[in-house]
This record gives C-alpha cells, sequence and structure tokens, in this order.
C-alpha cells in the first residue's frame, strides 16, 4: 500500500518565514498532528542562507549582500552559504523511524533524494548519484575548502552532466528528518562569487574557475527554458515515483499559521539567532 504524505506548495515566502515552516512542520511530524510532507518553496527577496556552524561575517560580504538587496537567514541545517535566487527549493520532513528509512545520514540522504533523481529525469536530463572513490576525492569531502555550498559534492551527490544541480543539507530533531535543498533552475555565479569574501584575488579566482564545473543550472543544461511550474510538476511527481508515495496537497490552519508567525518572529528574524556565529 502506497503511503501518503502531506504536500505544502509555500510559494515565494520571506527567509525566517521559509525556515520557521520547515522547522514546525518538523515539530508537528513529531508530535504526530501530520503525516511526512514534502514542501516546495521560493525566496522573497533572494536569500542568502548559511548553514547552523558557519561563521556568517568571516565568510559573507555583508556590504555587498546590503546592497544587492539580498535576504540573510541562518538554517537549522548544515552545509555552507547557499544563494537562493533562481530556483525551486524543497523540503523533506519524515521520522526516523518510517518504514526502511536508513539510520545513517548518508543512506538516508541516498533514499530521500531519490525523488530528486527521479524529477531531474522527467526533466529529460540524465541525472546520476555521484560517490566518492578516491582517497582524494573522499578528503575532499571531508575538508572542504570553501564557503561556497556548491564547491564540493558531498556524498551520494545529484550529478547531471557530471555537474552538481542541488545542494542539499540535513537535520535530525525530535526523531524527525529536515532534509532540504536548493534545485537550480538558474544561476548568477558572479552574483554568487560577489558574497563570500576570499582570503585575496587569487583564492577568488580559482573558485571563479571551478564553480562552472561544480554548480550548473537545470537551463544551462536543458535544450528548452524550464520554468519553476514544469519543475514542481516534475518533482512532486518524482517523489511520489522515487519514495512510493501519493501526495495530498495541504494548507495550514489558522492556528498552525499562528505558530509558525511566532516562531519566524522569535527566532529567525533575530539577530541572536542570524549571527550566533
Amino acid at each position: 500500500m502506497t503511503n501518503e504524505w502531506y504536500f505544502v506548495n509555500s510559494g515565494p515566502c520571506d527567509p525566517a518565514y521559509n525556515m520557521a515552516l520547515d522547522e514546525a512542520l518538523l515539530h508537528w511530524h513529531s508530535e504526530g498532528l501530520i503525516p511526512p510532507v514534502i514542501r516546495f518553496y521560493e525566496w522573497n527577496p533572494a536569500t542568502l542562507s548559511v548553514g547552523y556552524f558557519q561563521k556568517a561575517k568571516r565568510d559573507l560580504n555583508f556590504d555587498q549582500i546590503h546592497k544587492l538587496g539580498l535576504g540573510f537567514v541562518r538554517r537549522p541545517t548544515g552545509g555552507r552559504a547557499v544563494l537562493h535566487e533562481h530556483e525551486l527549493t524543497y523540503s523533506i520532513i519524515v521520522s526516523e523511524q518510517y518504514p526502511n528509512m536508513p539510520k545513517t545520514v548518508t543512506e538516508a540522504y541516498r533514499v530521500l533524494s531519490e525523488g530528486l533523481l527521479k524529477g531531474f529525469q522527467n526533466l529529460g536530463l540524465d541525472a546520476y548519484f555521484s560517490v566518492p572513490e578516491t582517497a582524494e576525492e573522499k578528503d575532499a569531502l571531508a575538508k572542504p575548502k570553501s564557503a561556497v555550498c556548491f564547491d564540493a559534492p558531498s556524498w551520494y551527490e545529484l550529478v547531471v552532466e557530471g555537474k552538481k544541480v542541488a545542494g542539499s543539507a540535513q537535520t535530525r530533531q525530535e526523531g524527525v528528518i529536515l532534509q532540504h535543498g536548493a534545485i537550480l533552475i538558474d544561476l548568477d555565479q558572479e552574483k554568487l562569487l560577489s558574497v563570500f569574501n576570499f582570503k585575496d584575488d587569487a583564492a577568488r579566482q580559482r573558485m571563479k574557475e571551478k564553480l562552472p564545473e561544480k554548480a550548473v543550472s537545470i537551463n544551462s543544461l536543458s535544450a528548452k527554458k524550464v520554468t519553476v511550474e514544469q519543475c514542481i510538476e516534475a518533482f512532486s511527481t518524482g517523489f511520489m515515483e522515487g519514495l512510493d508515495i501519493t501526495l495530498k496537497p495541504y494548507e495550514l490552519t489558522l492556528e498552525q499559521q499562528q505558530f509558525v508567525e511566532k516562531l519566524m518572529n522569535e527566532k529567525y528574524k533575530s539577530d541572536e539567532w542570524n549571527y550566533k556565529y
């Protein structure tokens, strides 16, 4: 019997709201109030998010972030900074005790990302999982050299045409897995590079040369221009296929909406949270 999950399509939202809703869905699922969830969302304004442990003031150029009118928020998940602009962001909320869910982060990522793999294939793209093999590759993953999230593929990273297209991060709280990540539709590489601090011009140049091989958008690979709407269709179908589930559209109740807004204002809009490292 196929399991029914909730499907939440939030559209463009405030960056703090996006993170608050992901956390709220995790909490409600842990309480048994809702089934597992697939959520899609976008960002208004375009936003730079940083991983939970990232040293924001060290890694980021906040003068440039403000000049460009970008939002800024710290994620509850790990990983490095991501510029959310021309993309569809997804989140998966599911119990660690879900049937056949692997216990390790790496293996769980592989299972949950099967929906992403199917989504790219639904868009006619040749997608596969990258598994590091050599000692050098494994060492590079263990010691990422850059603050830029798309700089290095991680274990079982999704690859299309040999290039990384979806950056994902995972956390586990209250017995629940939250995995979320960016599905790049287009990418402004110059803007991305401009919001990071580099120790010198040579380091910036090296990153500029490497980035096209590490971070690539769907529209730089697809023969036809792909829209957000087409991605929503391809990846919602992909998750149903990849996870063997059905998706039921879900709208938050007024009480749930108030809970999210309270969490947004008290936590994800606070300097204490966003600049904690």
